[in-house]
This record gives structure tokens, sequence and C-alpha cells, in this order.
């Protein structure tokens, strides 16, 4: 079992910028891929980024390419979403997520956090 938690969001205005974390535990990660995926409101969920724990190999949905950054540190088991120019349609519940890399599903989901931008 991995277990994930998510911290970070909050509410801020257009142009901000917020830094989403995921902690993990309950296994070691090194055959992991690590991603972030999001819904707003009446929307489905969608992968907005990922990244394969050992060769940082990373994933951008084109909506967050060049604003958003995924990273992990692996002494602290914890990924993060650096999240700049952030737009009203960034406003979303952002989840953290596991896969091992040769499953295309992402089996493990930490619980969320709400992420708001304001106009």
């Amino acid at each position: 079992q991995v277990q994930l938690v998510e911290s970070g969001g909050g509410l801020v205005q257009a142009g901000d910028s917020l830094r989403l974390s995921c902690a993990a535990s309950g296994r070691t990660l090194s055959r992991y891929v690590m991603g972030w995926f999001r819904q707003g409101p009446g929307k489905e969920r969608e992968l907005v980024s990922a990244i394969t724990w050992t060769s940082s190999n990373t994933y951008y949905a084109d909506s967050v390419k060049g604003r958003f950054t995924i990273s992990r540190d692996i002494a602290e088991n914890t990924v993060y979403l650096q999240m700049n120019s952030l737009k009203p349609e960034d406003t979303a519940v952002y989840y953290c997520a596991a896969r091992v890399g040769s499953s295309a599903m992402y089996n493990y989901w930490g619980q969320g956090t709400q992420v708001t931008v304001s106009s």
C-alpha cells in the first residue's frame, strides 16, 4: 500500500502561484509513476502532470505547459506541483496519485486539496 497526503491548496488570485505537496509513505517508490490530477466543477478528472520516480521523466497537459512544474524529493518521499500564473480555469480539487510504472492505472490516491483561483 501507498499512502498519499496532499497539502498546499488554497484561494488565490489570477496570476498568483501555489505549490502543492504530496507526501508518500508505505512503500519504496522506485518503481512508481506519480501523477497530479484535477477535477474542476462539472468537469471530468484529468491528468495534469506526472513524473517517474527514478528517471524524473515528466508529462504535462497542454493546458498547464509552461506554467506548472512537477518535481520530486527522493529523500523526503514527496512530490511537488509548482503552479505559476494561475488562471480561474485552474480551479479544481487536485489529487496526487501513484501507479506502478508497468501499469496504466493509478492505484493509489490522496484525499485531494482544493485550489480556487479568483479572477
